[in-house]
């Protein structure tokens, strides 16, 4: 395992530098930007998607094949996508989060609920962002699954849009309403609940699928 997910560093650092360096330049407008919300989410989505992108790498290179005759299981081909998924949008999130928190309390603006409420909007949408798509692709191969990797970015993003909607105002001056803050940690679970089932689906899909 160890070494599936050294393999998919070195090919994020090689191939997926445009989406790490378009993560850092929407943070760096979501510093400055008081109105759009969309720049503090997007990051995330971007980053929920390097497996997705990883996988489609893999398959053009043909390491789909070429890993059946490494001591691999299909499960840990599967797993390790998951996991490179974990750790980018957790790295993600957590920039953000101290992005955020410095940008809030330059501004004398911090309020613990909305920016809880914050945090656990990124969870969900870099979550929901891989959840959707891998399934498809360890099931039908990338290019069968582009049809389900094109719907939900336009799931994602309108989910994004719709969050950044939830607050009046600013951020910063926006208060979260009360009845939705007791509701978003149920969502979050509900997210992480996804990806745990679509990690079972993966895998489940993969070992079935001739390659």
């Amino acid at each position: 395992m160890k070494g599936l997910l050294l393999k998919d560093w070195y090919m994020m650092k090689t191939y997926c530098r445009a989406y790490l360096f378009l993560a850092v330049v929407f943070l760096v407008i979501s510093f400055f930007s008081d109105e759009n919300l969309f720049f503090v989410f997007y990051p995330c989505i971007l980053c929920g998607m390097i497996p997705v992108n990883l996988l489609g790498y893999d398959e053009r290179s043909r390491w789909c094949l070429y890993s059946e005759t490494m001591p691999y299981t299909r499960k840990q081909i599967v797993s390790g996508k998951y996991l490179i998924g974990l750790m980018t949008q957790g790295a993600t999130i957590l920039v953000s989060g101290i992005v955020q928190a410095i940008r809030l309390q330059m501004r004398g603006s911090f309020r613990f609920g909305d920016y809880l409420a914050m945090m656990l909007l990124l969870l969900i949408l870099s979550m929901i962002s891989s959840s959707i798509t891998l399934p498809f692709m360890f099931k039908k191969g990338v290019e069968k699954g582009r049809i389900a990797y094109s719907v939900m970015i336009g799931v994602v993003c309108a989910m994004s849009i719709l969050f950044a909607n939830l607050f009046a105002k600013r951020f910063g001056e926006q208060v979260l309403a009360a009845s939705l803050l007791p509701v978003l940690p149920t969502i979050c679970l509900i997210g992480i609940a996804l990806y745990a089932l679509s990690w079972y689906l993966s895998v489940v899909f993969y070992q079935k699928r001739e390659l």
